[in-house]
């Protein structure tokens, strides 16, 4: 992903659209992205939960909230994987999600002739809350994923991830951010312990 600042323009990809939408919030470091329908529908476009063209104009606050509702309770889940503990209400309530049918997709050819996603009706809330759970749900059912879910270590961030790196030694969401932000921070505590 490029970086940037705006729903388009998220500074990293997390790796997986559940942690994506965990991003969205003032917890990871940030301000509220989804403060407002118009942002929400943004999102879901950038996220690839519907292809460039969908109307969304059903997009309205309910759906704000539901998909709010849904970022903090993947928020307590991913937290209570990656400190050991049971968050049974928050898995409960992403079976429930993930439960629903998601959005049907259909490949169609393009103007170019190369294929493109479609869908073969307008989403509703509840089809694309079920495509984030169901996410979430093969994240926390893969072993390999799994294992690689971290939090960045950066001072200002508490970003999910999946490190896919060799080694599995990632620390940031983003070398480019908050990597560069350590850095800069270790660079100058040694130029004051030298002086």
């Amino acid at each position: 992903m490029a970086a940037g600042t705006g729903v388009h323009d998220r500074r990293f990809d997390s790796g997986r659209v559940c942690l994506d939408l965990v991003a969205t919030g003032e917890g990871s470091g940030g301000r509220e992205q989804l403060d407002r329908p118009a942002r929400l529908a943004e999102w879901l476009v950038a996220s690839r939960l519907v292809p460039y063209g969908t109307p969304l104009a059903a997009v309205d606050e309910s759906w704000v909230a539901r998909f709010r509702q849904l970022r903090g309770v993947l928020d307590r889940l991913m937290a209570s994987q990656l400190g050991g503990e049971g968050a049974e209400t928050a898995l409960a309530q992403v079976n429930a999600l993930a439960a629903e049918p998601p959005p049907g997709l259909r490949a169609v050819r393009g103007r170019d002739g190369a294929l493109v996603r479609v869908l073969p009706a307008v989403p509703a809330c509840g089809e694309l809350l079920a495509a984030v759970a169901r996410d979430a749900v093969d994240l926390l059912t893969d072993p390999v994923a799994r294992a690689g879910l971290r939090r960045c270590e950066g001072d200002a961030c508490s970003r999910l991830y999946l490190d896919t790196s060799r080694g599995l030694r990632r620390r940031w969401c983003s070398s480019e951010v908050c990597g560069n932000r350590e850095r800069v921070a270790r660079h100058r505590r040694r130029v004051r312990a030298v002086s």
